[in-house]
C-alpha cells in the first residue's frame, strides 16, 4: 500500500489517521507542492486531478480523502470509522462533509495563492478570508458538536468516527492561521482529546518523513 502525501496536506492528513487507526503499514510517497510534482505526468497518470492524497492499493488507486477513508473502513473494518446504525452514519458523514467540503475547500492552497497571484491580495487580505471562512464553519460545527458528543471526546458519540478524522486536520490549520478559537469550546475540548491518541499524534504533520521546519 502507497499512499502519495504531503506533510502538511489537510486531506492527507486525515487519510494518515485513518491508516493508524486501523493499524495499516504502508510506504509513504511524498510529493513537493513547490515543485508541482503532484501535477507530473507519472503522478497525472496514476490519479487524474493531480490532488493530493491518492491511496494506491496493490494496484487499487484512487484519490479524494473521504473516498479513500470510507474505502479503507469497508475493506478493513476492524474498528470501524462509521456507526452501526443508518442514522448514526449520516450524521457522521454530514458532519465530515461540513468539514471536507464546505469549510476545506476555500482555504486550500489553490485558493489562497489564487488569492494572492490573480486577485492581487496581500497576506493580511489572504489570512482574514481564511479566519472568516473558518469562523462561518466553525460555528455550526460548535453546536453539532455540542449536539452529537456524549463526553465530550468525540464529535459523534464516544468512538472516533469519520468526522474525528476530519476534524483535527482542520483545527490545526485553524491554528497554524491564528485563528481564535476562544469561542469553540466544545471543539478544543474533542480536538484535545483526539489528540493524545497516538494513531492521532502518527500522523501529525511534524512526524512524517517529508516535514520541513
Amino acid at each position: 500500500m502507497k499512499l502519495y502525501t504531503v506533510w502538511r496536506s489537510s486531506a492527507a492528513y486525515r487519510v494518515r489517521i485513518a491508516l493508524a487507526l486501523k493499524g495499516l503499514t504502508y510506504e509513504s510517497v511524498a510529493k513537493q507542492f513547490a515543485k508541482r510534482e503532484h501535477r507530473a505526468a507519472e503522478y497525472l497518470s496514476l490519479n487524474p486531478q493531480g490532488l493530493i492524497p491518492a491511496l494506491d492499493d496493490d494496484g487499487f488507486v484512487i484519490g479524494q480523502s473521504l473516498a479513500i477513508i470510507e474505502y479503507l473502513d469497508e475493506s478493513r473494518p476492524d474498528p470501524p470509522l462509521l456507526p452501526s446504525q443508518p442514522q448514526g452514519r449520516a450524521i457522521v458523514r454530514a458532519i465530515a462533509q461540513g468539514i471536507a467540503c464546505d469549510i476545506h475547500p476555500l482555504n486550500n492552497l489553490r485558493v489562497l495563492n489564487y488569492l494572492k497571484g490573480p486577485l492581487g491580495q496581500d497576506e493580511a487580505g489572504v489570512n482574514t478570508w481564511y479566519r472568516h471562512w473558518i469562523a462561518e464553519g466553525f460555528v455550526s460545527l460548535e453546536a453539532l458538536a455540542k449536539r452529537h458528543s456524549q463526553r465530550g471526546e468525540c464529535l459523534y458519540g464516544a468512538s472516533v468516527t469519520l468526522a474525528d478524522i476530519c476534524l483535527v486536520p482542520q483545527l490545526y490549520n485553524a491554528r497554524r492561521y491564528q485563528c481564535d478559537l476562544e469561542p469553540y469550546p466544545t471543539l478544543r475540548g474533542i480536538g484535545a482529546s483526539l489528540e493524545r491518541l497516538p494513531a492521532f499524534q502518527a500522523a501529525r504533520p511534524e512526524a512524517q518523513p517529508d516535514a520541513v521546519g
